[in-house]
């Protein structure tokens, strides 16, 4: 056998065995954000019974789980899903968000967005979306908050609702913004 063959054959080999791995670790990730996410959704509705059968009713709803931490300048990430009810499927999505201004924090966030229409919630998972923030106080510690670490808001054909998991935030007066994208690793 020629040198170029074997390392043809022992190439393709090796893809094959990377591209199982890859679904294998794919499918992992997955099923990890859909563990943290349903946790966040546990957590919700025991803070919110209601929220519970919003949720149901919605034509779907996002959840996230956000880590950050802000001193004047700051900065938080997380995972989530997008959940259509009409036909039960996920779209996974990274959350970003950048801010300045009077704050200190270093927090773990809950998301949720419960969307009023169909086609907002597949304009978000498809497009995602950008929003700005405002002025906030909050402090939590294992699903308890004061201040507005439970808060809930509406913004167009969706409601959205933040619960502070762990951690301290204080936010006097700061601009920032929020990006939501599709994951294209999860997808």
């Amino acid at each position: 056998m020629k040198f170029s063959t074997i390392l043809a054959i022992g190439a393709l080999s090796l893809s094959l065995v990377a591209g199982g791995a890859f679904a294998q670790d794919k499918a992992a990730k997955q099923a990890e954000v859909l563990k943290v996410t349903q946790t966040a959704m546990d957590r919700f509705f025991k803070a919110k019974p209601e929220l519970k059968a919003a949720t149901q009713k919605a034509p779907g709803y996002a959840v996230f789980t956000t880590f950050g931490i802000s001193f004047l300048v700051g900065g938080s990430g997380g995972h989530g899903v997008v959940h259509d009810n009409a036909t039960k499927k996920n779209t996974f999505m990274k959350m970003g968000a950048g801010s300045v201004g009077f704050q200190i924090s270093a927090a773990e966030s809950d998301i949720l967005i419960i969307f009023k229409t169909a086609a907002a919630m597949n304009d978000f998972a498809n497009n995602g979306w950008n929003f700005g923030g405002g002025a906030n106080v909050s402090a939590g510690a294992d699903g308890k908050a004061a201040g507005g670490g439970r808060s809930g808001s509406v913004m167009g054909d969706a409601e959205t609702f933040t619960l502070t998991k762990n951690g301290l935030t204080g936010d006097l007066l700061s601009i920032g913004s929020a990006k939501v994208w599709k994951d294209t690793d999860l997808n």
